[in-house]
C-alpha cells in the first residue's frame, strides 16, 4: 500500500489562507450584528428584573391589605366588647366591678385608636407603593417596546445572514480537516491573540499586512519561495507572499459567490 504523500509547505499555506478567508468572512457577518445580540440579552435581563420587582411590590401590597383587614376586624371586635362591657356596667354589684369594666372599655378604645393609626400608616405605604409600581410598569413598558424593536432588527439581520453563515461554518470545518493539528492549533491561537482575527497575512509593500514594520528583503524572498512557514517577529502572524494571497482570494471569491 502506497504511503500517503505529505503536503508541501505551499499546500499547507494555501489551505491555511483559505481557512483564514472563510473565517474572516464569518467574522464580518458577526460584525454586521454588532452588539445587537448582547443588547437583546441585556434588555431581557432588565425586563426579568423589573417583573420580579413588580411581583414583590404586588405581594407587599397584598400583605398591607391583609393587615388593614385584620385591624378593621380588631376594631369591630373591640366595639362589640365595649358594648358588652357597657351593658355589664348596668348590672354591677359594687364600684370595684364597675371600675374593672371601665378599664376594659378604655383598653378597647386604645386598641381601636392604635388600629386606626396603623390603618392610616398602611394606607400611606400603599399610596407610595402604588406610585412606585406605576413607575416600574412604565419603565417595563418602555423596555418591552425597546426589546421588541431590537429583536425585530436582529431577526432581520439573522434572516439575511444565517444561511450564509451556516454554509461558511460548514466550509470552515471541512477546511480544518485538511490542515494538520499542530498548524491548526497555532492558527487558532494566533487568531485569538490578534484584534482583527487575522492569523495569516500577505506581504504588502514590504511589510506584513496591516503592519508598518518592514520585513528584510532576504526574509521576503524566503516567504515567496514557500519552502517553510515564516511568522512575523512583531505580531506572530504567519506570512505569505502577495501572489499566493491573490490566487487564493480569487478561488475563494468564486466559492463565496456560489453560497
Amino acid at each position: 500500500m502506497a504511503k500517503k504523500k505529505e503536503p508541501t509547505v505551499e499546500q499547507k499555506l494555501r489551505a491555511l489562507y483559505d481557512l483564514q478567508l472563510i473565517d474572516s468572512r464569518i467574522d464580518k457577518i458577526k460584525d454586521v450584528r454588532g452588539e445587537l445580540p448582547l443588547e437583546v440579552r441585556d434588555l431581557e435581563d432588565e425586563i426579568e428584573g423589573l417583573n420580579t420587582r413588580v411581583e414583590k411590590i404586588d405581594l407587599s401590597l397584598k400583605d398591607l391589605d391583609d393587615q388593614i383587614s385584620e385591624k378593621k376586624n380588631l376594631i369591630e371586635e373591640a366595639k362589640v366588647l365595649m358594648k358588652k362591657y357597657t351593658e355589664q356596667q348596668k348590672n354591677v354589684r359594687n364600684n370595684r366591678e364597675f371600675d374593672s369594666l371601665t378599664k376594659e372599655t378604655e383598653y378597647q378604645e386604645l386598641e381601636i385608636q392604635l388600629a386606626e393609626k396603623n390603618i392610616k400608616e398602611f394606607k400611606v405605604q400603599i399610596e407610595l407603593k402604588n406610585v412606585s409600581i406605576d413607575e416600574v410598569k412604565e419603565k417595563l413598558s418602555d423596555k418591552n417596546d425597546h426589546l421588541k424593536h431590537k429583536k425585530k432588527e436582529l431577526d432581520t439581520i439573522l434572516k439575511e445572514t444565517e444561511k450564509e453563515e451556516n454554509m461558511l461554518l460548514k466550509k470552515s470545518e471541512n477546511y480544518k480537516k485538511l490542515i494538520e493539528e499542530r498548524l491548526l492549533f497555532a492558527y487558532g491561537k494566533i487568531r485569538t491573540n490578534v484584534k482583527n482575527g487575522l492569523a495569516i497575512v500577505p506581504i504588502e509593500r514590504g511589510a506584513a499586512g496591516g503592519s508598518f514594520f518592514t520585513i528584510p528583503p532576504q526574509v521576503q524572498m524566503e516567504i515567496a519561495a514557500r519552502k517553510k512557514i515564516i511568522t512575523d517577529e512583531h505580531s506572530g502572524r504567519i506570512l505569505i507572499d502577495e501572489v499566493l494571497a491573490s490566487e487564493q482570494k480569487k478561488k475563494m471569491e468564486k466559492l463565496f459567490s456560489s453560497i
